[in-house]
């Protein structure tokens, strides 16, 4: 089989926009290999799409519902962190909770949000206009518009954004401590415990809100605080290295930039490659194995760990032609950026939404829009559980 090399963990490698050669050579070989995962513990990696959509459909015999690295030594208070997150429970727990907040989602109500995203993303770029150039899109843009959506969503009061985002993106820094990473995550949920205890005294016209009117006999504080956390930190992470990292792909593509700028229709199939291109989140959650699993000729024992490696799959020639080549033109809506089967993305409308608002008005706005600096000056994000960049210097 292949040979894992140490360092950086094997399905987090990445070369610019790329997954590793490396990775990539474990799909076409082997297909899946034992690797060391977070925390040194051996996991299964499965690299090619069919077999990752194959986990990802089969909620029974991999689960989700495990203990996050590091909760384990954390004690009871970290634990009760994960309490209410549906992307760490299984079915019938799973559905229990999707069913709540699967009406906040709809396309009806993501419509409803459109204006408003509209006016955030107007917004940020009248301030990046008035400032004038040179700018950080991340920091000026990418970040901010869906941080504030998110907030405006859940009822977080802008003006302590800074608590959470800071909080948020060092939870997600994988090469910070478990120990330390477990107690960020529980700082978090007691942060949102103060907002889902003021919403259960006065409830508003937010998620959170709606949720204590209309399921507040259903859900505990703990499990009310966890939905808010896993909207909170994976509505703003996500989406904001997606809006940076997909910028700067288009930059590196000027003639489909051009197309992204000057042609409406252009935008919703653009996005669904930009997700598909550059894969931004890793693995995802962990599974473990229920039973024995026969899996692309590779048994997996009862209690195994299993990790899906996006990147490759969303880049396999079985699964799209050409795979290595970014085409706004192919719009292919198979890949598994947002997910597949009952943990699909319960917020991909909402991601798309400000994805589709974002990238047409920010280069509407500056069609000149270049980079600051060299290609190899721009930092990408290592050893996060969420790919992008750290920083955008853009000019215009």
């Amino acid at each position: 089989m292949t040979e894992i090399q140490a360092g950086i963990p094997l399905p987090m490698r990445r070369v610019g926009f790329d997954p590793a050669p490396e990775l990539l050579a474990l799909r076409e070989h082997d297909r899946i290999a034992r690797i060391p995962a977070p925390g040194g513990n051996p996991a299964w990696l499965v690299t090619r799409y069919e077999d990752v959509k194959a986990v990802l459909a089969d909620s029974t015999r991999f689960s989700n519902a495990a203990a996050l690295p590091g909760l384990d030594e954390a004690g009871a208070e970290q634990k009760q962190a994960v309490a209410g997150n549906l992307l760490l429970t299984d079915p019938p727990d799973h559905h229990r909770l999707r069913r709540m907040l699967s009406g906040q989602f709809t396309i009806r109500r993501i419509r409803e949000l459109a204006p408003r995203v509209e006016r955030i993303v107007e917004d940020h770029l009248d301030a990046m206009e008035r400032t004038g150039p040179p700018s950080d899109l991340v920091a000026d843009f990418a970040l901010p518009v869906p941080s504030l959506v998110i907030c405006e969503l859940l009822g977080v009061p802008w003006d302590e954004r800074g608590e959470f985002q800071d909080r948020s993106a060092r939870q997600m820094d994988m090469s910070r401590p478990e120990q330390e990473r477990a107690a960020l995550l529980y700082e978090l949920h007691q942060y949102l415990t103060g907002l889902v205890v003021r919403a259960r005294t006065s409830p508003g016209d937010d998620l959170l809100g709606m949720l204590v009117r209309e399921h507040g006999d259903e859900l505990t504080v703990a499990e009310l605080a966890g939905i808010a956390l896993l909207l909170l930190v994976a509505g703003h992470e996500t989406t904001a290295n997606m809006i940076a990292l997909g910028t700067f792909a288009l930059l590196r593509h000027p003639d489909q930039l051009a197309v992204v700028r000057d042609d409406p229709a252009a935008t919703e199939p653009a996005v669904e490659e930009l997700m598909r291109w550059l894969s931004i989140v890793h693995t995802g959650i962990q599974r473990t194995a229920t039973t024995e699993v026969d899996l692309a000729g590779v048994t997996i024992h009862a209690g195994d760990a299993v990790l899906l490696a996006f990147p490759s799959a969303n880049r396999d020639p079985e699964f799209v032609a050409d795979p290595a080549r970014l085409d706004i033109g192919r719009g292919e809506i198979g890949h598994l950026g947002f997910g597949h089967g009952v943990h699909h993305c319960l917020g991909a409308p909402l991601a798309r939404l400000e994805m589709r608002v974002a990238f047409p008005a920010l280069l509407r706005r500056f069609p000149s829009l270049s980079l600051a600096v060299r290609d190899e000056e721009v930092p990408f994000r290592v050893f996060n559980s969420v790919y992008g960049v750290a920083a955008l210097p853009v000019t215009w």
